[in-house]
């Protein structure tokens, strides 16, 4: 996380209000909820598990077993269990 020094950013009246609440703090401003990407969103990361995912059901409904599916996808056989028994379809 990347700090910005407020008196770099802010105006003098803000910082002096904020100060009523704050001092010498680190203090989080989040994002507004209108602003907030989902994990994987920007980066295409979860475009590629989604499609990972709904592979793994493919092969899982076609005849493939809990661990085939594992050792194919390094992933664990929970893991797989997971994603096969989901309701996402």
């Amino acid at each position: 996380m990347k700090y910005i020094n407020a008196n770099k950013v802010l105006p003098d009246k803000l910082i002096m209000e904020i100060q009523k609440y704050v001092q010498g703090e680190t203090l989080y401003i989040p994002k507004q909820e209108t602003k907030y990407q989902k994990w994987g969103t920007s980066s295409g990361a979860r475009k590629m598990l989604d499609r990972r995912n709904e592979a793994i059901r493919n092969s899982f409904y076609r005849g493939s077993s809990i661990g085939q599916l594992a050792e194919e996808y390094f992933l664990s056989t929970e893991t797989i269990k997971k994603i096969v028994y989901s309701h996402k379809k």
